[in-house]
């Protein structure tokens, strides 16, 4: 078994990459990216609130940073000045805990039935077997005096062939009417990770 050096993934244009790094410049990045979103909205007959659209950006970029992903990107689709789902992508590596990784611990140990019982899969990726888990949780508001919210989730758990470590992608949600479109888009964007050694 090799450790997984690098970890590849493709997603469609209308997916923002977060920077992740410690030591990237967020408020920088916010006001550029708003403005080629902004830019991307307008050729297509939008017209976006450049404000808000960079402190959503902002927000999403320091919230990913906080759980310290491989990868993040945020959905903004034309016309939208907030985000309507997050992907993050990280590597779970064996330890002392757990010398061996699979994809019943994986289940196990992702899973949670906060708004009823997870649906759990088996399925089989490019890279290598997986297990699918759907499932809901309690979302924290983004007001403080405003009502809790459902967040919606699906997270894929990869057991890349050769290697010891997991890949995790996990795709969420808060916007209501979604979860078609999400996981369709989170199954064709996890056909295309990739890992090298």
């Amino acid at each position: 078994m090799s450790d997984i050096r690098e970890c590849g993934i493709v997603v469609p244009t209308d997916w923002v990459g977060l920077p992740v790094e410690p030591s990237d410049d967020v408020r920088s990045w916010s006001k550029a990216t708003a403005a080629e979103l902004r830019k991307r909205g307008e050729a297509a007959g939008y017209d976006i609130d450049r404000a808000a659209l960079r402190k959503d950006l902002r927000s999403r970029a320091e919230d990913s940073r906080s759980r310290e992903p491989f990868y993040a990107f945020a959905l903004y689709p034309d016309g939208f000045d907030a985000s309507l789902a997050i992907l993050e992508v990280d590597l779970i590596h064996p330890d002392e805990t757990v010398p061996e990784i699979t994809l019943d611990w994986l289940a196990e140990t992702f899973s949670a039935d906060d708004y009823g019982p997870p649906r759990i899969s088996r399925t089989r990726l490019p890279i290598g077997p997986a297990v699918r888990i759907r499932q809901n949780f309690a979302a924290t508001p983004r007001a403080r005096r405003s009502p809790g919210i459902l967040m919606e989730t699906l997270t894929y758990g990869v057991l890349p062939d050769g290697a010891e470590a997991a890949v995790m992608l996990l795709v969420s949600w808060t916007v209501p009417g979604l979860s078609e479109e999400m996981e369709e888009a989170a199954a064709g964007i996890a056909e295309t990770l990739t890992v090298s050694f």
